[in-house]
C-alpha cells in the first residue's frame, strides 16, 4: 500500500464518494420533509430510485477515482521511479548513470540535482584514481633509486662513499617533501589546514622570499625583480603566504631560461590584496591554463623531476589561497610568451 498510484486512487475515490454521500444524505432528508410541487425529476422520483441512482454514482466515483489515481500516479511516479533505479545503479558503482530531465518543475529539479551529484561523484572518483596513480608513480622513482643503490652497495658493486650517501639522502629528502606536500594539500582541501593569521608586512615578507631564491636565480642566470611597494599591514598567515610566494617563484625559475626575468609585484585596494608573479619563460597554451593547478600536472610531459619539484607546488598554492578566502589565476599569451600568476587575498 505504499505505491503512489494506490494512495492517489484512494484519495480521489474518497473525495468523490464523500461528495455523493453528502448529496445522498441531503436528498434523503429532503424526502422525509413535506415537499411542495417541484419540477425537478430527481426530487419527484421515488426514494428507492434516488437511492439507486446515488449508489450508481458512488460506484462510478470509485471507478473514476481508481482510474484517475492510477493514471496520475503513473505520470508522477515514473520519473521518480527512474531516479530510484538510477540511484541503485549509482550505489553499485555505475558512476556514468544519468536520468532524463522531464516532468513537472519539481521532478526536473530532482533529475538535474541527481545528474549533478552523479557527475560530481564520477569526477571525484576520476581524481581519486588519478591521484593514486600519480602518487604511486612519484613514489616509485625515488624508491627504485634507493633500492638499486642500496642493493649495489650491499653487493659491493659500488662503494658506499660520501657521494653515494649524498645521493641516497637526496632521494629520501624528495620522498619526505612529497609526503609533506600531500599531507598539506589534503588538509587544505578538507578545510583543516591551520592558519595563524596576524598583521603582516608584505614588503618584508616578499624581500625575504626573493632573497632565499636569489642563489638559485644567479646559478640559472635569471634576474629577480622586487616590485612590491610599501603596503598597509594585511591580516593573513605569513608562513603560508611565504610558502605561496616561494612555490610560485620556484615554478617560474624552473620554466624561465637563462637571461630571463621574474618580477614580483603587489597592490591593494577595495579590501583586496593582489600579488602577481610575472616571468619571461616558456609560457602556456590556452588549453593548459585550466589544468596548471591540478596535482602532478606538467605542461611539458617530457620534463622530469630532476629539478626537485614534486608536482604539487601550484596545487598547494591554490589550496592555501582559497583557505584564506582568496582566488588564484594563471595567464599566458602562449608558448614562449611568459606566464603570469595572480592571487587575490582579502585584506582582513
Amino acid at each position: 500500500m505504499n505505491r503512489l498510484w494506490v494512495r492517489l486512487s484512494l484519495m480521489i475515490s474518497a473525495v468523490l464518494f464523500f461528495m455523493f454521500f453528502l448529496q445522498f444524505l441531503s436528498i434523503s432528508l429532503d424526502q422525509g420533509a413535506p415537499q411542495a410541487v417541484d419540477s425537478d425529476p430527481m426530487n419527484s422520483a421515488p426514494p428507492a430510485e434516488i437511492q439507486r441512482r446515488l449508489l450508481e454514482f458512488m460506484a462510478f466515483s470509485i471507478l473514476v477515482g481508481t482510474a484517475g489515481g492510477i493514471l496520475i500516479g503513473r505520470v508522477i511516479s515514473a520519473p521518480v521511479s527512474g531516479i530510484a533505479r538510477a540511484a541503485l545503479r549509482l550505489g553499485k558503482g555505475e558512476l556514468d548513470v544519468r536520468v532524463p530531465v522531464s516532468g513537472s518543475q519539481e521532478t526536473r529539479e530532482l533529475g538535474e540535482t541527481f545528474n549533478k551529484m552523479a557527475a560530481n561523484l564520477e569526477h571525484a572518483e576520476t581524481l581519486r584514481t588519478n591521484l593514486m596513480a600519480d602518487v604511486s608513480h612519484e613514489l616509485r622513482t625515488p624508491l627504485t633509486v634507493l633500492e638499486g643503490n642500496l642493493r649495489a652497495a650491499l653487493d659491493e658493486v659500488v662503494p658506499l662513499d660520501q657521494a653515494e650517501i649524498a645521493n641516497l639522502y637526496t632521494q629520501t629528502r624528495h620522498l619526505i617533501r612529497l609526503v609533506n606536500d600531500l599531507r598539506e594539500l589534503s588538509l587544505a582541501e578538507s578545510g583543516q589546514l591551520p592558519l595563524e593569521k596576524m598583521p603582516t608586512d608584505l614588503k618584508a615578507l616578499a624581500a625575504e622570499t626573493l632573497q632565499a631564491l636569489e642563489p638559485l636565480a644567479v646559478e640559472k642566470g635569471v634576474s629577480l625583480v622586487d616590485n612590491v611597494p610599501r603596503l598597509p599591514a594585511c591580516t593573513l598567515d605569513p608562513f603560508r603566504l611565504r610558502q605561496v610566494l616561494f612555490n610560485l617563484l620556484s615554478n617560474a625559475l624552473r620554466h624561465t631560461p637563462a637571461g630571463g626575468k621574474i618580477s614580483l609585484s603587489a597592490e591593494s585596494g577595495a579590501g583586496w590584496l593582489v600579488l602577481a608573479v610575472q616571468d619571461t619563460g616558456e609560457g602556456l597554451e590556452p588549453g593548459q591554463l585550466p589544468a596548471v593547478f591540478d596535482r602532478f600536472y606538467r605542461a611539458d610531459k617530457s620534463r622530469s623531476r630532476d629539478t626537485g619539484g614534486t608536482g604539487l607546488g601550484l596545487a598547494i598554492v591554490k589550496a592555501i589561497v582559497e583557505a584564506h578566502g582568496g582566488q588564484v589565476q594563471a595567464d599566458s599569451a602562449g608558448k614562449n610568451q611568459g606566464s603570469r600568476f595572480t592571487i587575490r587575498l582579502p585584506m582582513a
